[in-house]
């Protein structure tokens, strides 16, 4: 997977459910199932939204690989 920092600046980039929705390909529902299940990342409140760090997203995806290996 790609570096989920900028290499310039360190920044952690955060994902809107919409893009987890793209980079998982799993639909909102599934994810805030797994979330209630302690199976997927919990997400970060920004003000009044949510988003997800693209590192906890792709940890997770990497982790999703090991297990069915």
């Amino acid at each position: 997977m790609s570096n989920a920092r900028h290499p310039a600046s360190n920044i952690e980039r955060f994902l809107r459910y919409r893009e987890v929705e793209k980079v998982t390909g799993f639909r909102r529902s599934t994810i805030y199932l797994w979330m209630s299940q302690g199976k997927f990342p919990r997400p970060i409140k920004i003000q009044r939204a949510v988003a997800w760090k693209l590192s906890d997203i792709e940890n997770w995806m990497e982790q999703q690989g090991e297990d069915r290996a």
